[in-house]
């Protein structure tokens, strides 16, 4: 059952979100033509991702990770992961970016929509779509939030898609 219900997560993932996957690609390539880095922000189990793209066996060319107080220009591009939209670090961090007129992605479980303001304040915006448990407990409760998987399947589906344009500006 939990091989069923993750097959199709990441299937509704790859299909709803198949534009903005593209979209955060380009973004990121931006600052890998220009003389910008790459820097991920992850927060809480979306460190996942950060440690992938950092120390995975095929690294993401130009990334850093993010550092609380890091000096970022306009020629950086900022991928911000987190499990909730609401995740008060992320906002805070999504409202600098903004004031300082620096383009950043998200990945976070809320769809897109009102009362998102996440989603507002980003160049592009992922949503997983995993805002409940995906098998019912014992309880009645429902268990199982593969949020760091997710994340990692996401950040594949980009790297492919980034890969392939700085291939073609060579």
């Amino acid at each position: 059952m939990l091989t069923t219900q993750i097959s199709g997560l990441l299937q509704r993932i790859a299909g709803n979100g198949e534009e903005s996957i593209e979209e955060t690609a380009r973004l990121l390539a931006q600052a890998t033509i220009g003389d910008g880095r790459i820097i991920i922000a992850g927060f809480g189990e979306m460190e996942a991702v950060t440690a992938t793209a950092l120390h995975g066996a095929e690294p993401l060319n130009g990334a850093v990770r993010y550092e609380f107080g890091m000096d970022i220009s306009t020629a950086d591009r900022i991928w911000l992961l987190t499990r909730s939209a609401m995740d008060e670090p992320a906002l805070e961090l999504a409202r600098q970016l903004t004031e300082c007129f620096i383009p950043f992605a998200v990945l976070a479980a809320e769809k897109p929509g009102t009362d998102n303001e996440l989603q507002d304040l980003a160049y592009t915006y992922l949503s997983t779509g995993l805002t409940r448990g995906l098998l019912p407990g014992d309880d009645g409760v429902r268990i199982v939030q593969p949020h760091a998987l997710s994340a990692l399947f996401v950040y594949e589906a980009v790297k492919i898609a980034y890969d392939e344009m700085i291939l073609d500006e060579d």
